[in-house]
């Protein structure tokens, strides 16, 4: 079952970067391999959360696959936890958190555990992991210098 853990020191708020990966609906304009994302439901969860249960399609050479999972979105904690509701996996389960630092800029943390069931996908996947585990943070890195750029993240933090 592969996992990855990665952190990142990006010039960005901590704000910056949660809004930008709780944006689950833009996804297959940036991040590799995503090719549609639709919301099944938005609801508020209890103690501030927002709860999104969404269905991903992901393309990888011959595979197509769509996956239902429930994101949750903790605001006031800049934290996204994100479980595997239905598809091709046995199971997902990723978490993003977001510290702005004091000297500027914020830490982020990417965490993802899952599986696929598919013994073909396991293989291929295996092989390819920890770069494209690698691709995908650099993807959202990428969409952030797009959205916000060095001037504009630079601001954020003396204002």
């Amino acid at each position: 079952m592969p996992t990855h853990t990665e952190t990142r020191v990006l010039p960005y708020t901590a704000q910056q970067m949660y809004d930008l990966v709780a944006d689950v609906e833009s996804y297959p304009k940036f991040l590799p391999w995503n090719t549609a994302a639709r919301i099944r439901s938005r609801t508020p969860g209890p103690d501030g959360s927002e709860v999104i249960e969404a269905d991903l399609v992901i393309s990888f050479k011959v595979f197509r696959e769509r996956f239902g999972s429930r994101v949750t979105l903790f605001p006031d904690q800049k934290r996204i936890d994100t479980r595997y509701l239905d598809g091709p996996f046995t199971h997902l389960h990723s978490e993003w958190t977001f510290k702005d630092r004091p000297q500027g800029g914020c830490e982020v943390c990417f965490f993802v555990d899952f599986e696929f069931r598919n013994a073909i996908l396991r293989r291929v996947i295996g092989v390819v992991f920890g770069e494209a585990m690698h691709r995908i943070v650099r993807a959202f890195e990428d969409r952030a210098r797009a959205l916000y750029g060095a001037d504009r993240a630079a601001a954020s933090h003396r204002a």
